[in-house]
């Protein structure tokens, strides 16, 4: 049997601008998803895809042939269909950059699962991408480049234990692993939204702004080399204020804090796609708990528990 494993990603700092160039602050993630394979002679891949809780979510056969023609398939969110068929030119653009992948191949067992739930927006995509990247021997980011595509950072992020800037250049972009474990990060939390956010509909947002960006990414960058630098909770508030209110300006969005908790003392910072997942709050624990809790947020991450450093 084979086994891979890819950690899932949250963005800090350079959301939608990251897609041009700005060096970001990311961060993998404890959470995130295995692959596994098993060989069988049945002369089709069969493929289960497991959430956290051991429940098979989705399942589709292929033949092994060129195109990989779907047999079958199933899914509990009755989007069987579109998932197969994502899968499937995911698998076959793996087998157009490495023609060696699934040669003579005469059946595999094929079963993903997750550790965290679907609807965190941790990485379902990116985690899959990188995984099967790994097992075909290509370019994770060339496959995401000619798949689902994207800035690549949750790329990166799957494929490093440690925080890292990230700053896009193609199918080579720069990574760096930074030394970010703040003294502070116990007054760090992740609280998520209770709702999923399209990433493809929020870049297409951003696509459409008819501005010169180049003053925008050269902020983003002094404020990703201050937040990776702050020594207090205080600095580090004042600076994931400052880059959510400058992101609000530049998307003409109203912050999440604005629209949802205006009267929480400390920071709410977007994460990625604004207006869904999680978003990164600063506080104590009974300051976050008491105030979210009260809102009817129940899912309350402290930073040891979800970053991995």
């Amino acid at each position: 049997m084979q086994r891979f494993y890819s950690h899932g990603k949250l963005l800090i700092s350079g959301e939608y601008l990251v897609l041009d160039g700005a060096v970001s602050l990311a961060l993998p993630t404890k959470y995130g998803q295995s692959l596994e394979i098993i060989n069988t002679n049945t002369n089709t891949i069969l493929w289960k895809s497991y959430n956290v809780e051991g429940q098979c979510w989705f399942s589709t056969e292929f033949n092994i042939d060129e195109n990989f023609t779907v047999i079958n398939s199933f899914s509990v969110q009755n989007e069987e269909g579109k998932i197969a068929k994502t899968l499937q030119e995911i698998l076959k653009t793996a087998k157009s950059l490495n023609t060696d992948f699934l040669e003579n191949c005469r059946g595999l067992e094929v079963t993903t699962h997750l550790s965290f739930p679907n609807n965190w927006g941790l990485g379902t995509s990116s985690t899959l991408i990188n995984n099967i990247a790994t097992w075909a021997k290509v370019n994770a980011f060339e496959l995401l480049d000619k798949s689902f595509g994207g800035s690549g950072y949750d790329i990166a992020c799957a494929q490093n234990n440690h925080p890292i800037t990230y700053q896009r250049n193609g199918v080579a972009p720069s990574v760096k692993e930074v030394l970010f474990c703040p003294d502070y990060k116990n007054q760090l939390f992740f609280v998520h939204l209770n709702q999923k956010q399209d990433s493809k509909e929020g870049i297409k947002m951003y696509r459409s702004l008819s501005v010169d960006k180049q003053q925008y990414i050269d902020k983003v960058n002094d404020l990703t080399n201050r937040m990776i630098a702050a020594k207090t909770i205080e600095e580090f508030t004042k600076l994931l204020t400052e880059h959510e209110n400058f992101l609000s300006d530049v998307l003409k969005v109203k912050t999440v804090k604005e629209n949802l908790f205006s009267d929480f003392k400390g920071a709410v910072k977007s994460l990625g796609a604004w207006g869904g997942d999680f978003v990164l709050v600063t506080g104590t624990e009974k300051e976050v708990k008491d105030y979210f809790l009260n809102k009817n947020y129940h899912t309350i991450i402290a930073y040891n528990d979800m970053i991995l450093n």
